[in-house]
């Protein structure tokens, strides 16, 4: 019975109800007694203290009379109101202040409670320790009445002045509170029984439709819609689960159509992929595995029969999860990386092998083992000069002439500073490459530093016969950068059209600038670089010329600084095509980087991309 929604929504509005009028009625009833006493109190401290000092004085002048009971009771009454004395509920007594016994009020003495009456005993104490200031005005929200008792002294008199409300007004208000909280009770009670009614009409009639519907659902029928038929939580619910029916339905084509999307992925992946059940049997082969196994993988191919020589079955099945084998197979000119896993523990699993193209990761390992030995090759060169001109000097003695011994120390000196110019590229190279070398940006003259690297490369260029000229295309701008690295690719740059163009050549320098960058470039009329060349030019130990490139004390390491230094600047360089013989370089910079640290953080991306 009390599973029903009906009946618990019942029961839940009326102990809601009930419980509510009882903490009501409580509360009223408190709060209206604790006013009743907290006012009556009040309005006591108010008539016999500080602010009614001439009341007090004229009831003590009162008092020191030898009819003093009545010479009070006389001020009493004409301050009646002032008490809040009304004659039915409120009165007052003058009684004795040793004995307490009755001497005048407004009420007969039989109304007077026990001497038991605490506020009573606190003034007769008072009166007995003659302390003026003791008042008994302790209050009981339990006590049917209340008072107060005030000692009155003159001269030799004692007396004690007593007021007492009975409390009928509180008694009368709480049981008129307590008629109007059960009529509202009886009310409500009602009233929640035709609420829960309601409720369960506009509650359990909408569920009971999704109960239905999701029994609809759970049976695979998604077709059938519910009706909305309010804008409430139970509308948004049942519309929610017609979306969720919507979404199981299209969540089953969806399913379909990721599986065939996985079968195109392995159809036109280029990686290979192909999988064996627990029994070695084929389930899938891609066409990227047969083009890269160079051999066709019909439905009967077992794992026994293409990489059973490799690696056993079962001991790849018997490997658990994330553990798998990698190993390489050669197929042709091709080298393949495999990697073997397998794809469940269930009884419906098996073996995954996935197959990688390694043979570009193969040649870039070649051309770093080629790079290693370049280095090795252009160190051995000098260092072998080295030696041969040592020892024949050391071999000779006393008897080569002095001519012949300073020219091989000239030619020793020679391939020393040639070695030392490669480990210093090289170390410069190494910490473009970790990102080490810091860049110092500073704002200085464009014009300058190509002012300063022409004026130092001059003297070369006169003594090969060379014509070098610089014309800067109007007024250059400051700009930021690395000077002194700056000045090294603009060194290396016009050092290499003064070394690689044939004396009495004619090399010329222009520079100029734009918008946000600034530009300069280097043209001599020399050897040139071959068009298949240009490509590889600034590639580390590449020459054109390698033969000339080791007469003229080059390294092949200067075009690749240059460019590491540019590219930190944010910067290019680059040849220009022109007509006629000879290279031109351009190098072009932007007047201010785009932020503090920028250019190494590119540099570093950059090299990394290498």
């Amino acid at each position: 019975m009390f599973r029903s929604l009906h009946m618990k929504l019942t029961l839940i509005l009326l102990l809601l109800i009930t419980s509510l009028m009882a903490v009501v009625g409580a509360f009223l009833t408190t709060s209206v007694t604790s006013f009743y006493i907290d006012s009556f109190y009040q309005q006591m401290s108010s008539a016999f203290g500080a602010d009614r000092r001439e009341f007090v004085a004229d009831l003590r002048s009162a008092a020191a009379q030898p009819d003093g009971a009545e010479r009070i009771q006389e001020i009493l009454e004409v301050n009646a109101g002032m008490l809040g004395i009304d004659y039915r509920t409120r009165n007052y007594y003058v009684l004795d202040g040793t004995a307490g016994s009755f001497l005048a009020g407004s009420a007969e003495s039989s109304d007077l409670p026990r001497e038991q009456s605490a506020n009573l005993l606190t003034a007769r104490n008072a009166v007995a320790r003659k302390d003026a200031s003791t008042v008994g005005d302790e209050s009981d929200i339990s006590a049917d009445y209340m008072d107060v008792a005030i000692p009155i002294f003159g001269g030799d008199n004692a007396f004690i002045i007593y007021i007492l409300d009975n409390k009928d007004t509180v008694s009368d208000l709480n049981n008129q509170l307590f008629q109007i909280i059960m009529q509202a009770l009886i009310i409500g009670l009602l009233i929640s029984v035709l609420l829960s009614f309601l409720l369960s009409k506009t509650m359990v009639g909408p569920i009971e439709k999704l109960t239905i519907g999701a029994e609809r659902v759970a049976a695979g029928d998604f077709d059938s819609e519910l009706p909305v038929e309010s804008t409430d939580e139970i509308g948004i619910l049942t519309g929610t689960f017609n979306e969720m029916a919507e979404v199981l339905q299209s969540t089953l084509a969806a399913v379909e159509n990721e599986r065939n999307k996985l079968d195109t992925l392995f159809l036109h992946m280029t990686d290979g992929v192909v999988a064996f059940d627990r029994e070695g049997h084929l389930i899938h082969c891609n066409p990227a595995a047969t083009e890269l196994l160079r051999r066709s993988i019909d439905p009967s191919c077992t794992y026994e029969e293409l990489l059973g020589d490799l690696h056993p079955f079962q001991n790849v099945l018997a490997l658990q999860k994330p553990n798998y084998i990698e190993d390489e197979l050669v197929v042709g000119d091709r080298t393949l990386a495999l990697y073997l896993t397998p794809f469940s523990d269930k009884a419906q699993g098996g073996v995954l092998i996935l197959l990688h193209d390694v043979t570009e990761q193969h040649r870039n390992e070649e051309r770093r083992k080629e790079f290693v030995a370049n280095v090795s090759h252009e160190l051995r060169t000098p260092l072998t000069n080295v030696r041969s001109y040592a020892e024949t000097i050391r071999d000779a003695g006393d008897d080569i002439p002095r001519d012949m011994e300073n020219n091989f120390l000239d030619i020793i000196i020679t391939e020393t500073d040639r070695m030392t110019h490669i480990v210093q590229d090289l170390l410069t190279l190494s910490r473009l490459d970790a990102g080490s070398t810091e860049m110092v940006f500073t704002r200085f003259p464009f014009h300058d530093a190509i002012e300063s690297v022409v004026r130092s490369n001059s003297l070369n260029a006169k003594q090969r016969g060379h014509e070098l000229t610089y014309v800067p295309e109007g007024e250059l701008p400051l700009i930021t950068g690395d000077r002194s690295r700056l000045e090294q690719v603009m060194m290396n740059i016009l050092g290499n059209a003064i070394k690689y163009t044939p004396d009495g050549g004619h090399i010329r320098v222009t520079a100029g600038a734009g918008p946000d960058t600034a530009w300069m470039e280097v043209r001599d009329d020399g050897i040139g670089i071959p068009e298949k060349d240009r490509e590889r030019i600034f590639d580390r130990f590449y020459r054109v010329d390698k033969a000339r490139s080791r007469e003229s004390g080059g390294t092949g390491l200067g075009l690749s600084i240059a460019r590491e230094i540019v590219q930190r600047h944010h910067g290019t360089i680059s040849l220009v095509p022109h007509e006629g013989p000879g290279t031109t370089v351009r190098l072009e910079l932007p007047i201010t980087q785009p932020a503090p640290g920028a250019p190494e953080d590119t540099a570093e991306n950059t090299s990394a991309q290498q």
